[in-house]
């Protein structure tokens, strides 16, 4: 006799499970029991607001509970903080006034070598516009003495 997953030997039947309809329903009713507990438990954990919300529930029950044994320290504790924030959030704003000046300071300083290039630029125009006269004036120079040299031999 052969059994759906073609082996014909009887104990692999016990070993796969019961065979009595009632006890196969309580065998899934159990696994989906599982199953349920787990897809909330995973569903909890990828649920960050309610997280969220949760942790800090617990933050203020706990300053609440400590405000109530001991108010001076708490109140102390609460001035330090503000002081704290109020520290980094100085030294913040005067880091991003800093780097603004550093930014400030490093574009003047490519626009003066702009302006340093352009001058360079303007100077190597006039070079050359000097230097194409003085050869135009040379040409001139030297048509004009072959002029000269051909009048003074006739």
């Amino acid at each position: 006799m052969s059994t759906p997953s073609g082996s014909s030997r009887p104990d692999d039947a016990a070993a796969q499970g019961p065979t009595d309809p009632d006890a196969i329903k309580a065998d899934i009713e159990a696994t989906r029991e599982q199953l349920a507990g787990t897809v909330d438990e995973l569903s909890h954990r990828l649920d960050v607001p309610a997280r969220a919300k949760e942790g800090a529930a617990r933050a203020r029950d706990t300053a609440v509970e400590t405000y109530r044994e001991s108010p001076p320290v708490v109140a102390g504790a609460g001035a330090a903080l503000v002081g704290l924030v109020g520290l980094i959030a100085w030294r913040r704003r005067r880091k991003r006034r800093r780097a603004a000046a550093a930014l400030s300071s490093g574009a003047a300083l490519a626009e003066a070598r702009a302006e340093a290039r352009r001058a360079r630029q303007e100077a190597a125009r006039e070079a050359a516009r000097a230097r194409r006269a003085v050869a135009k004036n040379a040409r001139r120079t030297r048509r004009t003495s072959r002029r000269v040299s051909r009048k003074v031999r006739t």
